[in-house]
């Protein structure tokens, strides 16, 4: 079964001077046109290709890769805007992706750069993107759980942290205060799961949980002692903008590591100075 829209591996059918003909069962075949083949194929091989309908409907492969595929969000330049809607670049050389006008949440304007769903129209088969996202977030029951690894799409900043879509299917916050580089929509990372709240929205931490926050900020302050001549002035008496400018971390997390350290009998602490035991 093809799954247009997104990517397949499929057979070689026959080789044609214009490009290959791929097996897409029961006696269907897809054109990969000459200019996408990237090295002799020839019947038998196997190629992962992106499938989608070209502007007369027909199924058609490509070897590029799109910025997104049926099922994903992510953030595009408006190129064109005509009587049926808004194109998108979304990274194919042969056909932007349309946003009719019944799915834009806004009007779109050439040049913009807006958030979108990319779906398939399963009336048409055709693939398109709409800007009215939020129907497709958050309608599955939270399938993961804390410590988990997840993508993370930035959609906007609210009062607390940093909004995301995560695994393009829940919203989750990233909290402004267990983070230290500055995000923007549009970025994408890894980040791990805190914990999943009773309304199934998503608490993240972009990087390791705290005790791994915390041994890694350890290993981060001898290594600073070392490089001093042993010793810091930096302690937990020190303002946490000082802290965070120098280690970037928080003040929480600094006096966690600095407690590691003294458990383990590896430093020394006065008022005035964290230094290292011989």
């Amino acid at each position: 079964m093809i799954n247009i829209g997104k990517y397949n591996t499929l057979k070689v059918s026959r080789v044609v001077d214009f490009g290959v003909y791929l097996d897409a069962g029961k006696g269907v075949e897809i054109l990969l046109p000459g200019k996408y083949v990237t090295k002799p194929l020839e019947p038998g091989d196997e190629i992962e290709v992106f499938v989608y309908t070209d502007s007369e409907d027909r199924l058609i492969a490509t070897t590029e890769h799109p910025y997104v595929t049926v099922g994903e969000f992510a953030y595009l330049e408006v190129v064109d805007v005509n009587r049926v809607g808004a194109f998108l670049d979304w990274g194919l050389t042969a056909k932007n992706l349309l946003v009719p006008f019944r799915e834009q949440k806004a009007t779109m304007r050439k040049g913009g750069r807006y958030l979108i769903y990319c779906y398939l129209d399963h009336t048409t088969y055709r693939i398109a993107a709409t800007s009215k996202f939020h129907k497709y977030v958050g309608n599955v029951p939270t399938d993961v759980h804390s410590g988990q690894p997840v993508d993370c799409l930035v959609i906007g900043t609210e009062e607390l942290g940093y909004k995301v879509i995560v695994n393009n299917l829940f919203y989750g916050m990233i909290y402004y205060n267990e983070t230290y580089t500055e995000l923007k929509p549009g970025d994408r990372l890894t980040a791990l799961v805190k914990s999943v709240r009773r309304d199934g929205k998503i608490d993240l931490v972009a990087g390791d949980l705290s005790q791994n926050r915390t041994e890694t900020l350890s290993e981060r302050l001898v290594e600073y002692m070392k490089s001093n001549g042993g010793s810091m002035t930096v302690t937990d008496k020190t303002p946490a903008p000082v802290i965070s400018d120098i280690f970037h971390c928080s003040k929480k997390d600094f006096k966690k590591a600095v407690g590691h350290l003294y458990k383990q009998h590896i430093i020394s602490v006065t008022p005035e100075k964290i230094s290292l035991n011989d």
